[in-house]
């Protein structure tokens, strides 16, 4: 735990060598990184995850939830771990999040991998009732799980990998604050987006996701790729949001070419 901003920030580290940087999606804890992928990096990297603001063990503090008091959350706990520069991975909100820092301190960001991103959320928006569901806060936790698992894999893939889906979900994700669960959505809903200000944007950047994506649909990341002077697009057949859990060892594997 380390105080930043106005709150208290709930962090872990894997491994040694340079810092990589892992920002969490909308909705969910630190806990949720596939364990292989983190087990992977942290033979090579300093990998080190934390809780956003109001989420797991993170406090909320006082400020507004926005994505860009998201990116200066993670800004702050860089400089309270000393970290002067690190590669930075941000998963769909996360991918936000880190945008927004490496545009307001570039200084800080090396290589910037965005996954499951976007430069706008009204250019390709996902269908209203994929909102709807992905929104909804009520319901037993177990309800609620499966219309999760339902968003962020395709369904022929659910009904093919039941033990997996087992494997990935046995841990506990911790305490999810359906409060700041709406906090975040509603600072989702309120960025005005990044696509004017990231062809200024001069890091090696990988743009990473399923093409069967129904929470940010593909075209997003194309799109983002296209406004990128140096990105790198790569789409995965057959694979949803929650690529990094249907494909660890390809998405790992990508993500060390491209940092390597």
């Amino acid at each position: 735990m380390v105080r930043v901003e106005d709150i208290n920030m709930s962090y872990r580290i894997y491994g040694e060598g340079y810092p990589l940087l892992l920002i969490m999606g909308y909705g969910s804890t630190m806990n949720l990184w596939e364990e292989r992928f983190l087990r992977s990096l942290s033979k090579k990297y300093k990998v080190i995850v934390f809780d956003n603001r109001g989420m797991g063990e993170t406090s909320s503090g006082h400020m507004d939830f926005t994505i860009e008091q998201f990116a200066e959350d993670t800004y702050e706990l860089m400089v309270a771990l000393k970290i002067e520069r690190a590669h930075v991975l941000g998963w769909s909100m996360g991918a936000s999040i880190a945008q927004e820092l490496a545009l307001n301190h570039p200084e800080k960001v090396k290589k910037l991998i965005l996954y499951a991103s976007l430069c706008h959320p009204e250019i390709f928006p996902p269908e209203p009732k994929v909102i709807s569901r992905l929104e909804n806060t009520l319901g037993l936790p177990s309800e609620k799980g499966y219309e999760w698992l339902r968003l962020i894999f395709p369904a022929d893939w659910i009904r093919s990998n039941q033990d997996r889906i087992r494997e990935i979900f046995h841990r506990s994700l911790g305490s999810m604050n359906p409060n700041s669960i709406l906090k975040q959505a509603e600072a989702i809903n309120k960025w005005e987006g990044s696509c004017n200000r990231i062809p200024f944007l001069q890091h090696d950047t990988l743009v990473i996701d399923g093409k069967d994506d129904l929470i940010l649909p593909s075209e997003n990341a194309a799109y983002l790729a296209s406004k990128l002077p140096n990105a790198k697009l790569v789409l995965i057949a057959e694979a949803g949001h929650g690529l990094m859990f249907q494909n660890p060892d390809k998405f790992t594997l990508i993500v060390n070419l491209f940092l390597d």
